[in-house]
This record gives C-alpha cells, sequence and structure tokens, in this order.
C-alpha cells in the first residue's frame, strides 16, 4: 500500500504529460489536414516528370506503330509511297 502511494504521483506526471501531448494533436490537427490536402491538390516535380514520361512513351510506341505499318504499305507497293507524313511523337521537343 505503501509503495502504491509512493507512486501515485509519479503517475499523475506522467498522465499529464500524455493529456498535454493529445492536446497538442488536436491544436495541430487542423494545420496538417490543409497541409494534407494541398499535398493531394498539388503536382510535385517529380510527379509530372513521371506522368511526362509517360505520355512521350505512349507517344513513340504510337508513332512506332504507324512507321511499322507504312513501311508496311511500302513493302507492297514501292510506287506509291512517298515520305513519311504520319504522326511524329515528338517535333522541336513538344508532346503532341
Amino acid at each position: 500500500m505503501r509503495k502504491v502511494l509512493i507512486l501515485l504521483p509519479f503517475a499523475a506526471l506522467g498522465l499529464s504529460g500524455c493529456i498535454a501531448k493529445t492536446a497538442v494533436d488536436l491544436v495541430t490537427l487542423p494545420v496538417r489536414a490543409a497541409g494534407q490536402a494541398a499535398d493531394w491538390a498539388t503536382t510535385s516535380q517529380d510527379e509530372a516528370d513521371r506522368n511526362y514520361g509517360r505520355r512521350m512513351r505512349q507517344a513513340e510506341a504510337r508513332e512506332g506503330r504507324e512507321r511499322r505499318d507504312w513501311q508496311k504499305r511500302c513493302r507492297k507497293d514501292p510506287q506509291g509511297c512517298g515520305s513519311y507524313d504520319g504522326y511524329v511523337a515528338a517535333q522541336d521537343g513538344r508532346v503532341h
């Protein structure tokens, strides 16, 4: 019983720290929520680079398919084959 009475003030101090941390967490919650919403609403440079790379690979794949079809038509009819005028993935550094 005596040990319990001696430890009681220390337990109260420990619990007050826990309560204080909870209060701080509640106060900072709206700030953290707003920060998270801003993260979701914006695109980071890494995401933009990744998206650009994906679009570029898709455009290059499309150009490759169209060029293969053009080459196949040229092999079948060399007289009627002109220069390639199909889709070009990147001209002047832009993705079309």
